[in-house]
């Protein structure tokens, strides 16, 4: 008696995400679950793929996203989906739409659009407001249906607003009855679905008006009863973005890790903290890890979620820039009233280019991210233009250097570079995770055992950068390309993105490919992979605009047995559901 699968991929190249070398082999699907994964099918799909030559992984699992707002109004899910993610976390670093009363909203757009990046308007527009506590949010998500799952995390800004109004904004301490609240709804969240809760404490997020994230000074009186609420309802993660991860006041993370340490110990609950090799000490981040390795043997759980590539900035003309508060580039700006095309013809004129490279800024008039003109004016020694998309360029191939090599000034040679491409070239800043022009870091980083890769920010930082394609960087650059040190092998790269971050945050049905898992399932030409260049898109709610980063080389994407990509094309199936946590 012949069996019929739902689908069947054959004669592919099995990278199963828990580590174990690389096989041939077929892979059936029924019922949106893995009923065979290796040797021969017997029997026919329903829908068979090829996969002769291909590269067969788990969906990769993005942990820390800020698509709060965007998940609201898009079934597609783009950047992310396109880069072969399956499952994203959404709700880090504090700064959330639940719970939100109705005169509040406002308020927390400005701090949405202050630390990450979305622009107001387009948060404005799409967002459908069919919530106002947490519960009735995941219940509005419940009903939503997009190409990839979801799963949420209660967060502290919107929280601590909700329970202390304007007091909240203000940073003032709660009185124990507020914080007694906060705790109770905090359990209610994980109850109810959450998979965590997350907390800021950088000085790097601000609102748009420069105001804290709510939380951001909370002291032990307040985290530990809401990390108690978080173990006694069934657990889940604390997500911390601490102080000093931006590279001010580094000395702060060793203080930081030794509170998260003591919590983890105390409440059995795993902590996540972001880190990142910060410019102002190189080597502070290996400190971070050994400690929470250390850690473990004292029950302490402290996961710092890194980085698979530089975090800086893209800069241009159709972004941010160094000329961005200059006179006459601003009247050539506004003169052209939103017509880049325009705009770039204006500067390409030389007595414009003239003036613009001779003038000084203009002083801080409170626009988003202006600040970034100073930074670009003094960093060019860590401002590479993308060309050719290489992910490691030496200080020879920096603005500073090429500036050198021609004989002409920094700003110069930054303007110019910024005109190529018909105005839309982007230059690279190498902030964090650069040290010494190279990547040696972000590669200790990546393998040390305490880590887990995350940091993509899928959703946020619309005009600074698009991180949303590392899950194809670690597959480009970092298996396959990479020439100036070691790589990663192709099963240690698929691990860290699937098991590893599935098990984090307990998604225990997901992340490799076995028998009864769900059937979430890249097919992938290595050989052919390609990241093509960061570009600027108006495809935003109230035609904001965002940078993004597209790719090619999946031939299929699976979410619960059905393919939603196609040779990186929508299929138009919407399979994906909220992910509610295990309790």
């Amino acid at each position: 008696m012949s069996t019929t699968h739902d689908l069947v991929i054959r004669h592919g190249t099995i990278v199963d995400g828990t580590g174990r070398a690389r096989f041939i082999g077929d892979v059936a699907i029924d019922d949106g679950r893995l009923t065979q994964v290796g040797g021969t099918v017997r029997g026919a799909g329903v829908e068979e793929i090829d996969a002769s030559g291909l590269i067969v992984t788990p969906g990769f699992v993005d942990i820390h996203t800020h698509m709060d707002g965007q998940i609201t109004w898009d079934d597609v899910l783009e950047p992310s989906v396109s880069h072969g993610v399956t499952t994203i976390v959404a709700g880090n670093c504090g700064v959330g739409f639940a719970p939100v009363s109705p005169e509040r909203r406002q308020q927390v757009i400005e701090l949405m659009e202050g630390v990450e990046d979305i622009p107001g308007a387009a948060l404005t527009e799409g967002m459908t407001w069919d919530w106002v506590t947490f519960p009735e949010y995941l219940d509005v998500l419940e009903r939503r249906r997009w190409t990839i799952d979801v799963a949420q995390q209660v967060t502290h800004g919107p929280l601590r607003v909700w329970v202390m109004g304007d007091r909240a904004i203000a940073d003032e301490p709660p009185t124990d009855d507020e914080i007694a609240r906060m705790a109770q709804l905090v359990a209610e969240a994980i109850e109810c679905g959450a998979l965590g809760f997350t907390t800021s404490r950088t000085y790097a997020h601000t609102a748009r008006d420069g105001t804290l994230v709510p939380g951001t000074h909370a002291g032990s009186e307040e985290l530990w009863p809401i990390a108690a609420a978080v173990a006694a309802a069934g657990g889940g993660v604390f997500e911390v973005s601490p102080l000093g991860v931006v590279g001010s006041d580094p000395d702060r993370i060793l203080e930081e890790f030794e509170w998260m340490r003591r919590m983890s110990a105390e409440f059995g609950i795993p902590v996540s903290m972001v880190l990142n090799q910060i410019p102002t000490d190189v080597t502070l981040y290996r400190e971070v890890l050994d400690r929470a390795l250390e850690a473990r043997a004292d029950g302490a759980v402290v996961v710092p979620q890194v980085s698979a590539r530089s975090q800086g900035l893209l800069l241009g003309f159709t972004a941010s820039h160094a000329f961005m508060r200059r006179p006459t580039f601003k009247a050539v700006r506004d003169g052209c009233g939103g017509d880049i095309d325009a705009m770039i013809v204006q500067l390409r004129r030389t007595e414009v280019r003239a003036a613009i490279l001779s003038e000084t800024d203009d002083a801080p008039d409170g626009t988003l991210y202006e600040g970034i003109a100073d930074f670009a004016r003094h960093g060019a020694a860590i401002i590479f233009p993308m060309d050719g998309l290489d992910h490691e360029p030496t200080f020879e191939r920096s603005i500073a250097g090429l500036a050198a090599a021609a004989g002409v000034s920094e700003m110069e040679m930054m303007y110019d570079r910024m005109l190529e491409r018909d105005g839309r070239a982007l230059l690279m800043a190498g902030i964090n995770n650069y040290a010494g022009s190279g990547l040696d870091g972000v590669y200790d980083m990546l393998t040390h055992p305490a880590s887990v890769v995350g940091l993509s920010d899928a959703g946020a930082h619309s005009n600074l950068l698009c991180d949303a394609s590392m899950p194809t960087s670690m597959l480009v650059h970092w298996v396959r390309d990479r020439t100036r040190g070691p790589r990663l092998s192709l099963e240690a790269a698929v691990r860290m993105q699937t098991h590893e971050t599935a098990s984090l945050y307990r998604l225990g049905d997901r992340g490799t490919l076995e028998v009864g898992k769900r059937a979430d399932v890249n097919v992938i030409d290595l050989d052919d992979l390609h990241l093509f260049e960061p570009e600027v898109v108006h495809d935003l709610p109230a035609g904001g605009g965002r940078l993004v980063q597209r790719a090619s080389g999946y031939r299929a994407t699976i979410v619960a047995g059905t393919i939603i990509r196609r040779d990186d094309t929508d299929t138009g199936a919407r399979p994906g559901r909220l992910v509610r946590g295990p309790r």
